[in-house]
């Protein structure tokens, strides 16, 4: 899941990013509503983190300008902001949830599974069927059991994906290496070891092993 943090307070900023991402979520963050912006007509984001009182374009700006143009990222609003008006503003505007500073960053992972959640089910279209009532959305990087998501880390979703698109043919170990975890220095124990955890959390024969050849999900 890749996240996009608009924040100018620095420390509030880095705390956010570093819990987020010790989840296994991508962070992009910003402290100027223009860069955010233009980030977000750039890149794919999946949850929008936005503060409103920030340089350049204000939070409740962003929100409209990205309502016009019928994006429909969720938005979660950071703010100290505690008057009516300003939260009608916000969800009028079209922002999915508020979270009132200060906070603590338990609850801001609390919001964020419970916005998923509520975007799991909105669409069909997007989800492969596989095997044993398992399917995944190939957009949101979700994994269904019948009805109910499974709670993977982020690797864990992009290592299924990748798999998925390379759905019946058997993928090197080496594969996994280059574009889930982009030739980073790890072990090969630790993508193995990722691979058993998706394995606990669905069931031995989810992904398949060959020796010497590689994994794979079957068609």
């Amino acid at each position: 899941m890749k996240i996009l943090l608009l924040e100018d307070d620095y420390l509030y900023k880095i705390s956010i990013k570093e819990y987020l991402e010790a989840l296994e979520f991508g962070v992009d963050d910003f402290d100027n509503g223009d860069d955010a912006l233009d980030a977000i007509y750039e890149n794919n984001y999946n949850l929008l983190l936005l503060d409103i009182r920030v340089p350049g374009m204000n939070g409740f700006e962003l929100i409209q300008s990205i309502r016009k143009e019928d994006i429909q990222i969720p938005v979660i609003v950071l703010t100290s902001l505690t008057d009516m008006s300003s939260l009608s503003k916000g969800y009028e505007l079209g922002c999915n949830d508020y979270l009132k500073k200060p906070f603590e960053l338990i609850e801001l992972r609390y919001r964020i599974e419970q916005i998923i959640k509520n975007r799991c089910f909105e669409s069909d279209e997007n989800r492969i069927i596989l095997d044993n009532d398992f399917s995944f959305d190939i957009q949101k990087n979700i994994l269904f059991k019948e009805k109910s998501a499974i709670d993977l880390t982020q690797k864990e979703r992009e290592v299924i994906s990748f798999l998925i698109q390379n759905r019946g043919f058997y993928i090197p170990i080496e594969s996994l290496h280059e574009n889930i975890w982009e030739n980073k220095n790890i072990q090969y124990a630790d993508i193995r070891m990722c691979i058993k955890r998706i394995r606990s959390k669905t069931n031995k024969n989810f992904i398949i092993t060959k020796r010497f050849v590689g994994y794979k999900i079957d068609k």
